[in-house]
């Protein structure tokens, strides 16, 4: 069960990596009111940065599903089937 729920965060991480490309290149700031100061920065997406997501979401769906994974393997299957 738990390769289900890491495809599924696979697949989240490809559909969030391929949402970022338009915002490649755009430039946004923010300001601070005490000092008057403004912060501008350009999002670079770079092909690292995308293996480093991709990798993060399928440690996520790893670990989000590893717990549930091995309390329903220690259940007992007449329990588990009326839990249903």
């Amino acid at each position: 069960m738990p390769f289900i729920a890491v495809a599924l965060a696979l697949v989240g991480g490809v559909l969030g990596c391929a949402l970022s490309f338009p915002m490649h290149g755009m430039s946004t700031g923010t300001m601070s009111i005490e000092s008057f100061s403004e912060v501008v920065f350009q999002f670079r997406i770079t092909p690292l940065l995308v293996v480093k997501g991709l990798i993060f979401s399928v440690i996520v769906g790893l670990f989000g599903s590893l717990l549930p994974a091995l309390r329903a393997a220690r259940l007992p299957v007449i329990a588990a089937l009326k839990a249903v």
